[in-house]
């Protein structure tokens, strides 16, 4: 039995070692774009978001949108399902189950 601890705790020594081998690199690039893709907008960025915002309603009134390409729209409904799923998993969170609410 002790000599199975003994393998077991040289073997799991040398995975960890491994593991962090393998993810320190990875862990840092990770990192890098984090810093800049997922901070909060600032107040300059507002009015920029705003007029794109605007640009969306005035393609959709105008039907700018049929002048998309194929790789373009199916992008853009990505995004949009994207954002859909986003939206149920903060229901799912808010509301603490699958389920129903709570009332």
């Amino acid at each position: 039995m002790a000599k199975f601890i003994r393998n077991f705790m040289e073997k799991a020594s040398l995975m960890v070692a491994a593991a962090v081998t393998y993810s320190e690199p990875r862990l840092a690039t990770f990192w890098h774009y984090a810093k800049v893709e997922l901070v909060p907008p600032t107040p300059g960025e507002i009015p920029t978001a705003i007029q794109n915002v605007k640009k969306i309603i005035h393609s959709a009134k105008t039907g700018g949108f049929k002048h998309l390409t194929v790789k373009e729209a199916v992008l853009n409904g990505l995004v949009a399902i994207e954002v859909w799923m986003w939206f149920y998993i903060g229901e799912i969170l808010g509301k603490r189950g699958v389920v129903g609410y709570d009332v």
